[in-house]
């Protein structure tokens, strides 16, 4: 009997956490096609960057935790692949947003893992809401229009790939 109530309180324990973690909803105002969301970043380390500047390029965004997993496989992956091969060129912008943490918490992170791209704070996910209500990692990508083509939840490499494909084609 005691078996089963643990099992049984395991169960209810975990519940809410794979409802979090698997809900693979974006908010409806993302579809496909839809505009950037209008906001403002800001660093202490890499400045001030708003959707505004953002005109004319292909634009990577990318939305991550410290804590989280599976985000960490992606910034590898961001790092060793995507940043080397796009960083030059003109037409492309990537904002990589570290949600719920600040410039200091980022700064720390970036001397252990050795990024080369901006981190921007999102202390009170007010960037992060804009695009969604809960999961990370979330990668958005936007045409030189300003329209949304193309976004992902989560990370696997078979949808890095498609997001490098992406990338590709809207240069």
């Amino acid at each position: 009997m005691k078996k089963f109530l643990l099992a049984i309180l395991a169960v209810i324990v975990a519940l809410p956490l794979t409802a979090q973690t698997n809900d693979k909803k974006q908010r409806p105002d993302l579809a496909l096609g839809s505009a950037i969301p209008q906001f403002v970043l800001e660093s202490s380390v890499y400045g001030k960057v708003s959707s505004a500047d953002l005109k004319g390029k292909v634009v990577l965004i990318n939305m991550f935790a410290t804590w989280c997993g599976p985000c960490q496989k992606e910034l590898a992956e961001v790092k060793d692949v995507l940043w080397p091969k796009f960083k030059d060129n003109s037409s492309f912008k990537m904002l990589v947003i570290g949600r719920e943490h600040t410039d200091e918490q980022l700064q720390k992170y970036n001397e252990k893992k050795g990024f080369t791209f901006p981190l921007y704070p999102d202390p009170s996910r007010a960037v992060y809401s804009l695009f969604a209500d809960i999961t990370i990692p979330r990668t958005y990508l936007y045409n030189k229009e300003g329209k949304l083509i193309y976004s992902s939840i989560g990370y696997s490499e078979e949808e890095f790939g498609k997001l490098m494909k992406a990338i590709e084609g809207a240069l």
